[in-house]
């Protein structure tokens, strides 16, 4: 009998030490109660005794599965929204922990899986068993046909009615809501709204805001509507522009932490008092609101639970269930930056 090293050890070595066929080995070091429970026993104590572990890319070959699962973020190229945004990052960590905990890598990519080139899909390209996608962005209509040709896929983003794919998300119209009652209820009337509408998140959060004006009998001023994108800089820059207009108002809801971040910069450079002379809402309740000088009042949206509703509905489908979209009820954070 040959001297084996560890490394050296193969699944055949352990099935003859067993007196057993190969394929019964496997089984037994993947826990299969196919295998009694006595083989499986001894079949286990002779690897770990033999520090022989399982080649996971030889079994995923075998049983044409990856155990990994792409994370996109398919941000546009004209957008300055970077995969560092905080609220990606607080979404990657929650999908990290819910993948791993299924004993499955992550693998990340910015490229959008309806790209023309079919190598850059992981899902088609056999990298991955499924796909989950941030944001549904302004390409619906390729998310559609994408969604329509691979079951394997869940999209984090806004519920929108007709939609036949599977989407988990926050109800952005009543987080909207939320935000702007709450500052309704501080007394503040001419509340500016800060966000890029053409998403289909930030317009069901503006549409909450308008709600919430209209139950107050509050008229709604058009005009104090700005487009501000996620990137904090040109969110600054939207902000300088409410202020150079020298227009009347108490309040703002930012569509995102980031934007209220950047609203609260441009405040004080206008040397106005957050939240004595404007009150400030952000959404998200990303890590770094609780720290933020004043405190940021928020809406959260619950990621650490929404990451783990979208791997649980990828594996389900993955496993050919049927799965129904997830609704997640936002929740106001009330901190310092509305002085209540």
């Amino acid at each position: 009998m040959r001297d084996n090293k560890p490394e050296d050890l193969t699944m055949a070595d352990i099935a003859r030490m067993a007196g057993v066929s190969e394929s019964t080995v496997s089984r037994a070091l993947a826990g299969s109660e196919l295998v009694a429970e006595k083989t499986r026993k001894r079949i286990t104590e002779l690897a770990s005794a033999a520090e022989y572990t399982v080649n996971e890319g030889a079994r995923s070959l075998r049983l044409k599965k990856t155990k990994t699962i792409e994370v996109v973020i398919p941000i546009e190229h004209h957008h300055r929204q970077h995969i560092s945004d905080p609220f990606f990052l607080d979404m990657l960590g929650a999908l990290a922990d819910a993948i791993a905990d299924r004993d499955h890598d992550m693998l990340l990519s910015k490229i959008p899986p309806w790209a023309t080139d079919k190598r850059s899909n992981a899902l088609v390209s056999g990298r991955a068993d499924g796909v989950i996608i941030i944001g549904q962005g302004r390409r619906r209509d390729q998310l559609r046909d994408f969604t329509n040709a691979h079951r394997r896929v869940v999209v984090w983003g806004a519920h929108i009615d007709n939609e036949d794919y599977t989407i988990v998300g926050s109800d952005n119209r009543d987080g909207g809501r939320l935000a702007a009652a709450h500052l309704l209820s501080l007394g503040r009337k001419r509340i500016a709204f800060l966000g890029d509408v053409s998403l289909p998140e930030i317009k069901l959060r503006h549409a909450g805001y308008l709600d919430a004006l209209q139950q107050a009998g509050v008229t709604a001023d058009e005009g104090l509507t700005f487009n501000a994108p996620f990137d904090s800089e040109e969110a600054f820059a939207a902000a300088k522009i409410l202020l150079d207009k020298k227009l009347d108002f108490d309040a703002i809801f930012a569509a995102s932490d980031v934007i209220a971040m950047s609203a609260i910069a441009a405040l004080g450079n206008a040397e106005m008092k957050v939240p004595q002379d404007v009150s400030v809402v952000g959404y998200d309740d990303i890590v770094g609101a609780a720290w933020y000088s004043p405190a940021l009042t928020t809406v959260s949206q619950s990621i650490h639970e929404g990451g783990e509703a979208l791997v649980r509905s990828l594996f389900a489908r993955i496993n050919g269930e049927a799965t129904a979209s997830v609704i997640l009820p936002p929740k106001l954070i009330i901190r310092q930056s509305c002085g209540a």
